[in-house]
């Protein structure tokens, strides 16, 4: 894929300024070339340091550049600690002229990063939830800043209905879905029916051969009882691997970047007793705060070619 724009250089430079130049880099090096290692692990981003095994990529910067820019929300900004978005990205080779899908956007959190870094970089972004209210935020932020974020593109996913706008099928380079398996396995939204495998056969639809399945989630240990994956908002690596694999796709490998060895997963409210949703108030909160956000895996799947 051979693009006419700017160097890397300008492109960083461009994002650490909020700048809105269609900037990528002259030719596209072939998608995720640095390889991922399995069990990767890394600090929190203060430094932005590369998973362990991966070798630094010309698009690198202006991933860094993305995350370090001055439009994105301070109180997202202060949660970098705990989701790792360089090394996380990184390590699933998001590239700045990709077609990238982020399903079930929420707030915005990685919004705030992917859309600049892909829309400014020659690719394209879709937000892609079930029902409007899950692109909610999404939309606020298109209406509040339409320069930064005007050209995101909206799905529904898991899309059930024959009337429901789909992401086309082949298209995407990058699938990412950011602490959402738990919910389609709790059946949420759908009377508590799990829609899990429908969810993954989506997935593998939109992306094209080659692409790549980027899934972090909260990690039940492999031991626990599984009718936990039901009530508690954590899911084994196991559970998302028998999904993801049945779907067709291929297991690349796993990095260790969100990790907590602190979070125990056996919470009174589950994963939601812990920031940032700290559901039990200020009972124990000094406790809570001080283990931090969830226990996280983070898988990379491949479409096979």
């Amino acid at each position: 894929m051979i693009r006419q724009t700017l160097p890397f250089a300008v492109f960083a430079a461009a994002l650490a300024m909020g700048g809105g130049a269609v900037v990528a880099a002259a030719q596209h090096q072939g998608h995720g070339s640095g390889q991922p290692q399995a069990q990767g692990s890394a600090p929190g981003h203060q430094g932005m340091e590369h998973p362990q095994g991966m070798q630094h990529q010309p698009w690198h910067d202006a991933l860094q550049a993305a995350i370090r820019a001055d439009t994105r929300t301070a109180a997202n900004v202060a949660r970098d600690r705990y989701r790792h978005p360089f090394e996380t990205l990184a390590f699933f080779g998001v590239e700045p002229d990709d077609t990238v899908v982020e399903l079930w956007p929420g707030g915005g959190w990685y919004t705030e990063i992917l859309a600049p870094y892909v829309l400014q970089g020659g690719g394209a972004y879709y937000a892609a939830a079930m029902g409007e209210g899950g692109l909610n935020g999404v939309r606020r932020m298109m209406e509040a800043n339409p320069t930064l974020y005007g050209g995101i593109r909206t799905a529904a996913f898991p899309a059930f209905e024959s009337s429901d706008t789909r992401v086309p099928d082949g298209t995407a380079d990058v699938v990412l879905t950011f602490r959402n398996v738990h919910n389609w396995r709790m059946g949420y939204q759908r009377d508590d029916q799990p829609y899990g495998e429908e969810a993954f056969r989506q997935m593998f639809a939109m992306l094209r051969p080659g692409g790549t399945l980027g899934v972090v989630d909260h990690r039940l240990p492999e031991d626990a009882d599984a009718e936990r994956e039901r009530t508690s908002g954590y899911i084994k690596v196991s559970t998302v691997r028998q999904l993801a694999e049945a779907a067709g796709f291929r297991f690349v490998g796993a990095s260790e970047v969100n990790a907590n060895p602190n979070d125990t997963a056996d919470w009174p409210e589950g994963v939601w007793t812990l920031p940032p949703r700290l559901r039990l108030g200020d009972q124990d909160r000094d406790r809570y705060v001080a283990i931090g956000e969830s226990d996280r895996m983070t898988l990379r799947f491949v479409k096979p070619e």
